[in-house]
């Protein structure tokens, strides 16, 4: 099951605050809040519990290390949480890779998710769209996941990805336009 956190700027305010004043229910706080969501997109990138975990895990460390140093987040926690995690996957694990068609469908919305920019359209059966997903390169693969399924905004993913947010504008058009084209095709290839 997907787990998204959408952001709330008061209590992101609220808890960076916190961090910053070396508060210790912020930490929990924090980590209660986010560890889902970090663990799901490690595990989403690197298709591996106990990697995702000990990334996560990392990521937290690296957080109660920083408070108070000028490293540490002055604004956007989940986006500086999300920045890290992918930071680690890459320092310990290298480049991304494609994803399984099993780990497509876990970040695929359920039938009954009713989030309108998710749709495609009920002409389109779920199946053909998870293995068209399963089509795409790791990059366009990332864009759509943390677009879509995490909601980052279009910042926040070209922070993220470490790009601009016309290259991300870009990349989320072609990874797009990529699975609308493989969408239209009598039949989705598997392969």
């Amino acid at each position: 099951m997907l787990l998204i956190v959408l952001p709330d700027v008061a209590v992101e305010d609220d808890l960076l605050l916190r961090l910053r004043r070396g508060d210790e229910t912020a930490v929990i706080e924090t980590y209660e809040r986010y560890f889902a969501p970090l663990y799901q997109y490690a595990r989403f990138r690197l298709g591996d519990r106990q990697q995702a975990q000990d990334v996560v895990s990392e990521v937290f460390l690296k957080l109660i290390e920083t408070i108070g140093k000028p490293s540490a987040p002055r604004e956007n926690l989940r986006a500086w949480l999300f920045s890290l995690t992918r930071h680690q996957i890459f320092r310990l694990y290298g480049e991304p890779r494609q994803l399984s068609l099993e780990e497509v469908e876990e970040w695929m919305p359920s039938p009954s998710d009713q989030y309108p920019e998710t749709m495609l359209g009920e002409n389109i059966p779920l199946e053909r769209v998870r293995h068209a997903l399963r089509m795409l390169n790791a990059d366009h693969q990332e864009v759509l996941v943390l677009r879509f399924g995490q909601r980052l905004s279009m910042k926040e993913t070209a922070d993220l990805m470490g790009k601009s947010v016309s290259a991300v504008k870009s990349l989320q058009f072609r990874a797009l336009d990529t699975l609308r084209l493989i969408l239209i095709e009598p039949e989705v290839h598997h392969g």
